[in-house]
């Protein structure tokens, strides 16, 4: 299928679009829905949806990374207004992990555009299944305020939240992969937080390491603006309201579906790559 929603501009930033190639209007209004949920209620990044999505309409995979990363940052703007309002976010620790990712976003974009498709894609496939046991052993057992995993002097918590956030911006800037997933994880070693404070400061971090992101790939002209402005939207407004339901739902209940989605994910990107 040809590249849609684009158009040759030589030396231009942004993708146009001929309105005869528009992606279909009501696929990226269910993709933004679907976007919206997985961030608000667990502060995953949409990139397990969005990139798949656009890559079987036609655009290439670094495209569909840097509009991926451009929802996000449109996504993450509502879903954190709420759990910052809900008092659901550590604002220092989230910006000691999303300065990290910034870093290391800028190096992954420039890695990105500089390698063939296919072991990205096969990079991408990879983490997503580590992303969807991740899920399935969440839903497992409720997550409550957890202990620290490891003992750490204070004073080097949080330059230790920076150091090992630049890996997961390089992943950003490689795969589009924005960390929430990630940046639990390290809250979940360095940190005690509930459940809900865990995805309030994940979602602000991965903002950093989104807007690092998009920054590398719209110098390098991989974005479709439009595209990313219809999901974008759709998945902020969807957002808000999931990220208002994961404080009544069952978390176990919604890592398990997410869980299945991913799975689903990993199926339709590995007959592509075959």
């Amino acid at each position: 299928m040809d590249k849609v929603g684009t158009k040759d501009t030589g030396n231009c930033l942004i993708f146009l679009c001929n309105s005869s190639e528009l992606l279909p209007i009501l696929t990226l209004l269910i993709i933004g829905i679907a976007v919206g949920m997985l961030t608000g209620m667990t502060g995953s990044s949409g990139v397990l949806i969005v990139v798949p999505a656009l890559g079987i309409m036609g655009l290439t995979f670094q495209e569909s990374v840097g509009t991926s990363l451009l929802v996000d940052v449109i996504t993450t703007s509502a879903v954190i207004f709420v759990y910052v309002r809900k008092g659901s976010t550590s604002i220092q620790r989230a910006v000691s992990m999303g300065l990290g990712a910034v870093i290391g976003a800028q190096l992954g974009a420039r890695i990105a555009v500089s390698l063939p498709e296919k072991p990205l894609e096969i990079g991408f496939v990879v983490l997503t299944a580590v992303l969807a046991l991740q899920m399935y052993r969440r839903s497992l057992k409720k997550a409550t305020s957890m202990p620290h995993k490891i003992s750490i002097d204070g004073r080097y918590v949080l330059p230790l939240a920076f150091s090992l956030s630049i890996p997961v911006g390089i992943l950003t800037g490689t795969l589009g992969t924005s960390g929430g997933i990630m940046f639990i994880g390290i809250i979940m070693i360095l940190f005690s937080m509930s459940a809900q404070e865990m995805v309030g400061t994940a979602t602000l971090a991965m903002m950093f390491s989104a807007i690092s992101g998009v920054a590398g790939y719209v110098y390098f002209g991989s974005i479709d603006i439009f595209a990313a402005l219809v999901i974008g939207v759709t998945s902020l407004i969807s957002g808000y309201f999931f990220s208002i339901l994961a404080h009544r739902v069952d978390e176990r209940k919604i890592y398990f579906i997410i869980g299945t989605v991913f799975v689903a994910v990993i199926f339709v990107e590995m007959f592509k790559i075959i």
